[in-house]
């Protein structure tokens, strides 16, 4: 071994050093205990495959889990198939509407989100779920179908073990803010803008 290659491995030891030390004080530092709200939003794909990858951890510690979504087309991605048939545990429920652009009516969407939020509102109280996710809940506050202070308040009163994951661009100010984290995905390039079709097992 050259003294210039000594030299690299003893810069990259020390680096990698001072990297593991930073990271054994925040583990260190990060003491509490609860459940955590977490929004994924954004312009980009894969929001709600974030959030179902989520699940499946769950699932994977025996934890209990719910998903409600509120905006989604007729067609069933395959993690719902999924969901919906290989895992009868999972508590899972649909608006059932299809997107808003496709109903044009919107006090139906009010009154199909207002159904849905109906389900939503005893998984907010009950501490046996570990994780339940709302996705596209954002659109409900966006489009006003929902009072905005009805659903952060049922999200800031949740049992403290549990965690809640809301997906879908926007959704105001007050949802960030009493988000523990916040994510957003941003769309830098996509196939459906160059013409290409949807693929199932994929996109959907």
């Amino acid at each position: 071994m050259t003294d210039d290659s000594a030299k690299k491995d003893q810069r990259h030891k020390q680096k990698m050093q001072n990297q593991k030390e930073k990271i054994d004080a925040n583990i260190a530092a990060a003491s509490q205990e609860r459940g955590v709200m977490i929004l994924l939003t954004g312009d980009g794909k894969g929001k709600t495959s974030s959030a179902f990858g989520m699940v499946l951890r769950a699932l994977g510690y025996g934890y209990r889990a719910g998903v409600v979504q509120f905006i989604k087309g007729e067609q069933l991605s395959g993690e719902e198939l999924y969901l919906k048939n290989s895992l009868p545990e999972i508590d899972f429920f649909q608006m059932g509407t299809g997107f808003t652009w496709d109903t044009q009516d919107r006090s139906a969407d009010i009154a199909a989100a207002e159904k849905t939020w109906a389900v939503v509102e005893p998984m907010l109280k009950d501490e046996s779920y570990h994780l339940v996710v709302l996705d596209e809940l954002t659109y409900m506050l966006s489009f006003k179908y929902l009072d905005e202070t009805m659903v952060i308040d049922a999200l800031k009163t949740r049992p403290a073990n549990q965690s809640v994951v809301v997906t879908g661009r926007g959704g105001g100010k007050m949802l960030r803010e009493i988000a523990d984290t916040v994510s957003e995905v941003k769309d830098i390039k996509h196939a459906y803008n160059a013409g290409i079709a949807a693929r199932r097992g994929v996109d959907f």
